[in-house]
């Protein structure tokens, strides 16, 4: 099922799922299922202390989607005014993390595994990593 977003930025993308018997095959391929060129993906996994969160941060202008691919996840969002929490575990369904969108990555289940499909290469400059500066960018 979509999930329902109230925050500016952001959205649902659902990746392709084709019909298999032997199990399932999640597809993402760049400007069809993922709205934009992807210029780097990574993985986060193995999340030993559970309780401690991932993310806090927004982007200027990367934009990402973020798909729980094992497990589960609470992702906030928050544009500056409207804040929203979802749970992520649902590896054919990803949301969009739009520019001055700030994220955070909580609650982690024992096997969560996270892909994240990113538009720009890595650039400590495009990240926001304080609230307030965040605030003040929007």
């Amino acid at each position: 099922m979509k999930k329902k977003l109230e925050v500016k930025n952001s959205g649902v993308v659902i990746l392709g799922t084709p019909d298999t018997k032997r199990g399932g095959l999640f597809v993402a391929e760049a400007k069809k299922h993922i709205p934009f060129e992807i210029k780097r993906v990574y993985f986060i996994n193995k999340l030993s202390k559970k309780s401690v969160p991932r993310g806090d941060h927004a982007h200027k202008t990367n934009t990402q989607v973020i798909v729980c691919l094992n497990g589960s996840f609470d992702l906030h969002l928050d544009d500056g005014t409207n804040k929203q929490t979802l749970c992520l575990d649902n590896p054919s369904e990803g949301i969009i993390l739009g520019p001055k969108l700030w994220h955070t990555m909580k609650n982690f289940s024992n096997n969560c595994t996270i892909a994240v499909f990113a538009s720009h290469y890595y650039d400590e400059q495009d990240y926001i990593r304080h609230y307030s500066d965040f605030l003040t960018f929007i």
